[in-house]
Order: C-alpha cells, then sequence, then structure tokens
C-alpha cells in the first residue's frame, strides 16, 4: 500500500517525485525517501514521519537529476525509521530499490545474502531485492537480466522500481501478483511510473498499466514492456481522465468532510447515463451481463474488505430481495482458505475503491480458478479488479484522498441495487410496475442525501456532546444492520475510540451486558420494515441507563421521547435507506474525531489501499 513514483527525462526529477508522493501520501505516512542520479552518482534523501520530514531534509540538502524514484511508506517489516525508509541501496551505492508488497522468502534470501558477506543495513525486506540484484549484476548480466532473474527469486506479491547509476539511461518496473498497481506514463520526452495514477496526472493523461508478471524497461522515449520470461508484451495506452482540482480540500477543513459531501455529485454521477427513467430501465454495459447469463446464474458472492464488505452485506439485502438469487458476502481475507463451492454458474463480485486490495484481488483469482464469473464494483479506473473481470460497475465517485472511505461507500449501495434491478429484469422475477417503481425511487437519493447532509450543523453538536466517550454500541436491523457496523468502523478507524456494531435483535445475548449510564448506544431505527422492532431495542437500552442517540426519519415523535440525541433523516424508501442512514454516521466520527484534534485524513496506522495480505 506505499506510494511509489519514477521519473526519467529532462527535467530535475526531485520535485516531480516530490509531489507526485504528495498525492500518494493517503497509500502510507510512515516515512517517506527520494534518491536521485546526480553528478554519475546516487544520490538518496529518507525521513521517517510525514512527507513533511523529507521536505524539510531536501531543503537542508537538495539533490537534483533526471533520473530518479521516490517513496512514501507503510511499514511491513521492520519499524518505522529512517534507516527504513525507502529507497534503499546496495553494497556498491550504484543501484537503488523501492518496493511495495511482502518478500514472502525473505529471511531465507537474507540467510543466503548474509553468508555471502552481504551486511544488512535496515531491517526490511526490500533490501534483500537491491542486494539480489547486485548479485547478479556481479556475474556480469545488465541491469534488465538481473533484475528478471531476482524477479523470479523473491516469492510474494510485489511491485518493485529499481535503477542504477551504470546503466543511466532507464528505470526498471515490475508487478508480481498483486501488491499494487503500476502505471507507466508517456509523455514528451520524458516517462513516469507510480503505484497510483494520480501521482503523474500532473504531466501524462497516457497512462499504461502492468499486469501481474509483467516488467517494464521505462526510457525517457517510452517504454519496452515483457512477462518476466522475456517475452514481448503488447500493453495498450489509456487516457484517463482527471481533474487535479479535485484533490483540492478547497472550502473544507479535510478531505473527509469534503469527501462526505461530495456524495450528491458521486451518486447522481453513479445514476448518469444506467437509468432509463422514462423505461423503467438499467443499463450497465460494461458488466457484460445478457439474459442468458443472467438465467445461468444461480448464485453469488460477494468478497471485500473492511468498509467495502459493509456495503457488500447491504448488497445481500438488495439482490435476493428483488433479484431472487442467493447471495452470501465473504470478506477477502477469509474466501479463498476455505475452499468455497464454486462453479461456471457462480459469480464472484468484488468490491474495491482502489481495485488494488490484496486480498479481494485473492479472492477473485480464486474464483477464476474454480471457474466462476467474475464481477467487480470499482472506483479506480484500470485497476487490477476491474481490468480481469470478466465485467464491472466503475463507481463514479472520483478521487477519494481521506483514508476512512465514504463516498466509495454509498457509490457502491446504489450500483448494488441498479444490479439487483437489472437482474431481476433479466430473470423475469419484476413485473413492469414494480420494476418502474424501484427504479422511479433512484431519481430521490441525490437530494435526499442532500438534504440529510444539509444537517450537519446538528450532528456537530452532537459530536460535542460525544467527544470524550470512551466506547459506543451501534446497534441496526435488517438492511440497516451493516449501517451499524459501518458506522462503528468509522468511529473506531478516526477517532480512536472503541465502537462495536451488533444486529439490535441480539442486544439481549451478550451486548446488553456492557449497557449503563457511561456506555452510549447508537440505534439506527428510520421507518423500515424493522422499525417497531428498534424502538423495542431503544426501550431495552434506556431502561438500563444507556445513553440512547437514535437516528430517526423526520416526525418520529416515538422516537424523539425516548432518545438523548435524534440524528434526523428525510423519509427514504426503505431499501435505499443505507445510502441516507450512513451520512448522519460519517459526520457524527469525522467531528468527534476533529473536535478531539486528531488527523483525520491520515489516521494512524492506516492507509488508503491495503496491498499486502
Amino acid at each position: 500500500m506505499c506510494g511509489i513514483v519514477g521519473y526519467i527525462g529532462a527535467r530535475d526529477a526531485t520535485p516531480i517525485i516530490y509531489n507526485g508522493l504528495k498525492r500518494l501520501e493517503y497509500r502510507g505516512y510512515d516515512s517517506a525517501g527520494i534518491a536521485v542520479l546526480q553528478n554519475g552518482q546516487i544520490e538518496v534523501r529518507r525521513e521517517a514521519g510525514k512527507l513533511s520530514g523529507l521536505a524539510d531534509l531536501l531543503q537542508k540538502s537538495p539533490i537534483s537529476g533526471s533520473l530518479g524514484i521516490g517513496h512514501t511508506r507503510w511499514a511491513t517489516h521492520g519499524a518505522p525509521s529512517a534507516r527504513n525508509a525507502h529507497p534503499h541501496t546496495g553494497r556498491s551505492g550504484r543501484v537503488v530499490v523501492v518496493q511495495n508488497g511482502i518478500v514472502e522468502n525473505f529471511l531465507e534470501l537474507r540467510e543466503e545474502l548474509s553468508s555471502e558477506g552481504v551486511e544488512f543495513k535496515s531491517d526490511t525486506d526490500t533490501e534483500t531485492i537491491v542486494h539480489l540484484v547486485e548479485h547478479y549484476l556481479a556475474t556480469g548480466i545488465g541491469l534488465e537480466d538481473a533484475a528478471r532473474k531476482t524477479f523470479q527469486h523473491i516469492q510474494g506479491a510485489n511491485v518493485v522500481v529499481l535503477m542504477s547509476a551504470d546503466e543511466p539511461d532507464k528505470i526498471v518496473a515490475a508487478r508480481i501478483g498483486n501488491a499494487g498497481g503500476v502505471a507507466i506514463g508517456y509523455g514528451e520526452g520524458e516517462m513516469f511510473a507510480a503505484s497510483d495514477v494520480p501521482a503523474i496526472l500532473e504531466h501524462t493523461r497516457r497512462v499504461t498499466f502492468l499486469e501481474s508478471r509483467q516488467m517494464a524497461v521505462i526510457t525517457s522515449g517510452g517504454a519496452r514492456i515483457e512477462s518476466l520470461d522475456g517475452a514481448p508484451v503488447s500493453a495498450e495506452i489509456h487516457t484517463v481522465a482527471y481533474d487535479p482540482i479535485a484533490a483540492e480540500k478547497g472550502e473544507y477543513r479535510h478531505f473527509m468532510q469534503k469527501e462526505i459531501h461530495e456524495q450528491v455529485r458521486a451518486l447522481t454521477d453513479t445514476l448518469a447515463g444506467r437509468v432509463d427513467f422514462e423505461r423503467g430501465k438499467i443499463r450497465i454495459p460494461e458488466l457484460n451481463l445478457t439474459p442468458e447469463l443472467a438465467q445461468r446464474i444461480k448464485k453469488i458472492y460477494i468478497t471485500a474488505c473492511g468498509t467495502a464488505a459493509y456495503a457488500g452485506m447491504v448488497g445481500k439485502y438488495l439482490i435476493e430481495k428483488i433479484a431472487r438469487v442467493p447471495v452470501e458476502v465473504e470478506i477477502g481475507s477469509e474466501f479463498r482458505y476455505r475452499d468455497p463451492i464454486i462453479d461456471g454458474d457462480t459469480v464472484v463480485m468484488a468490491i474495491s475503491q482502489s481495485g488494488e486490495t490484496a486480498d479481494t484481488l485473492a479472492a477473485m483469482e480464486e474464483g477464476r480458478r474454480k471457474g466462476a464469473i467474475l464481477w467487480s464494483i470499482v472506483n479506480a479506473i484500470g485497476s487490477q479488479a476491474m481490468r480481469i473481470a470478466d465485467g464491472y460497475i466503475s463507481m463514479q465517485t472520483g478521487p477519494e484522498i481521506g483514508v476512512a472511505s465514504t463516498k466509495a461507500f454509498t457509490a457502491p449501495l446504489i450500483d448494488q441495487y441498479m444490479l439487483a434491478i437489472l437482474l431481476a429484469d433479466m430473470r423475469g422475477t419484476l413485473d413492469d410496475s414494480t420494476r418502474r417503481a424501484l427504479v422511479s425511487d433512484l431519481r430521490l437519493i441525490p437530494d435526499l442525501a442532500g438534504r440529510t447532509l444539509a444537517r450537519e450543523a446538528d450532528v456537530e453538536k452532537a459530536a460535542h456532546a460525544l467527544k470524550d466517550i470512551r466506547g459506543c454500541l451501534y446497534l441496526g436491523r435488517g438492511i440497516n444492520m451493516p449501517i451499524a457496523y459501518e458506522g462503528a468502523l468509522k468511529l473506531k478507524e478516526i477517532s480512536y475510540i472503541h465502537a462495536e456494531g451488533y444486529p439490535a435483535g441480539e442486544m439481549k445475548h451478550g451486548p446488553i451486558a456492557l449497557i449503563d449510564e457511561e456506555m452510549p448506544v447508537l440505534c439506527l431505527a428510520p421507518k423500515d420494515p424493522w422499525h417497531e422492532k428498534m424502538i423495542s431495542q431503544i426501550q431495552q437500552a434506556k431502561a438500563r441507563g444507556g445513553t440512547v442517540i437514535a437516528l430517526a426519519t423526520d416526525g418520529d415523535e416515538i422516537i424523539r421521547s425516548m432518545a438523548d440525541h435524534v440524528l434526523w433523516i428525510p423519509e427514504t424508501p426503505w431499501m435505499l435507506s443505507p445510502v441516507v442512514t450512513v451520512l448522519p454516521l460519517q459526520l457524527l466520527a469525522y467531528h468527534i474525531a476533529a473536535i478531539r484534534g486528531l488527523d483525520v485524513d491520515q489516521p494512524r496506522n492506516l492507509a488508503k489501499s491495503v496491498t499486502v495480505e
């Protein structure tokens, strides 16, 4: 999940790489470094902590040159420190490497290299890579062949980018497995490499992506792409649309706050071109779904991690209710280890903001191995989860910079609602009037989201009342049960307050023991088929002295009379209610964290794209 940037051309590489890393800092921010070829020598600057520390170091000790690589790190091997920061050089100081991923045979390689007299200067697995490259260079072969041999020797999912002072006309980059992406950008007399497209879009929109077990030799004039076995690869160059202004906070204090409010626009874009309100029809051409395929599908596995998995839980309700197709939701990191029952009539559908989440990609690979139909719902255009799928749905949310996902949660809820209607239509499980009604409800969503977000000041007041809590229990039922999980996760992620999401009906089977005057209980109680059941849960919590924060539909006087704090939402069709009910929970977590003075956009120990297992 680390950020990588490389440059070769006629300009000074240092500011280009540093600014690219700044756009990738959400991927890792416990150390950073840059290596540049300066006057025939590789000069490295590394610093622990956030990227601003590296900026200070570069100001005190500047480096410049037309060839360079950089890295912002999220630690896997070795504590966050300057000595463990990338880039790493070998004994000669003539080769330098950055890496994203985990070298699984790191310990045995370290032992082998140490027995040959190599002295390691860090605790990282990355350093084994540069020493291996030097080992093969010592046999008399060139950088490309030495790199290829190294890539074939290391085990695990990795992205590696390296360069050598002795071959100053190239950068070598490789993708091995699902440790994240490699985007190669084409400029005029200059080339770029990055682990994510936003890092280089300031300079070029023409990008190609490496697939697993591919290697690129990048010069200022272009890139030659081969398999790790040396076979030439013809890679398509994509033109990527992106507005860099979208990566600025603008009027908002944090990216997370900005992205919460961007959901109105993101939901509108999600519907655009896919909903025919006049005919009451859904069209998702990129999914490649035909009536024949729809009829054939016997089961859908939704696989995802974290927030995306909770979105999948909502999708299970929608697809089973509307399309009458059995659905199971599987945590990506567990899926492939339990030998799931999959055949050619099974869909494995991944949900991933980045499209590069290692566990989710591994689950997709398990589905492919067993002959499943692969679908994905992805935000990052050109990502691995999009490319390997038989069909996909693009979230249409735009870049999401805040580590805690917001708009990339609500967009897939709508995507799955539309998918359910499309599946049902092709399978003949919906009559015309019901389908039209379901489609018509979609037109309400952007306005309902906007009206909910307009009440931010009321949520902020509740946040001030709750800022000092030590824990919180989130309760929901039915289609809003996953929203209780997601609300609790948001509070944990950015405020560092322990919170637990729970099915409200299960409260009396254990969690009720936690409730007292110091344990607030957040109850999701919109007017939906589970409303009366939630009233009962609120009564039980109040009877035990708990402080109740209720999320309720406008005009619900029963809830008003019972709750200590109410987060109000407009009346919403119940199958679409999770899109609206989650918004006050996002705002609540945001404001509690902001009031507590925490780093909302870059919470400790987390990174945006989890590309290691």
